[in-house]
């Protein structure tokens, strides 16, 4: 590859302040008890909000919204194994429903 060929967005450096980037967004997101499932279903001006209240510059690319996903869900397995540890229960439960919101009850037939 040319240096003039070179895929900035995919160097060693990238990737290590893309993951810098996704961990601060997972603790964030994690401590709201979203999981990776909810995050990646999130619309694109839901996720630019959550980037900007968790105090991160929203990601560019859906690429460090993936990692977050990965990492929400790597630290639920891990928070199933220790339930009983500290960290394994999000410290802002309650401020999920600003971020995703429940499903709709069925309107009655009657």
């Amino acid at each position: 590859m040319e240096p003039d060929d070179v895929d900035f967005a995919h160097t060693d450096l990238a990737d290590r302040m893309r993951r810098d980037k996704a961990v601060g967004l997972a603790r964030y997101v994690w401590d709201r008890a979203v999981t990776g499932a909810e995050l990646l279903d999130l619309p694109d001006d839901r996720l630019r909000k959550l980037a900007r209240a968790a105090g991160v510059n929203p990601p560019s690319t859906g690429e460090t919204w993936k990692v977050v996903a990965a990492l929400l869900d790597e630290k639920s397995r891990w928070a199933s194994a220790h339930p009983d540890h500290p960290q394994a229960t999000p410290g802002h439960a309650d401020e999920k429903i600003m971020w995703v919101k429940p499903p709709l009850p069925p309107w009655p037939t009657n």
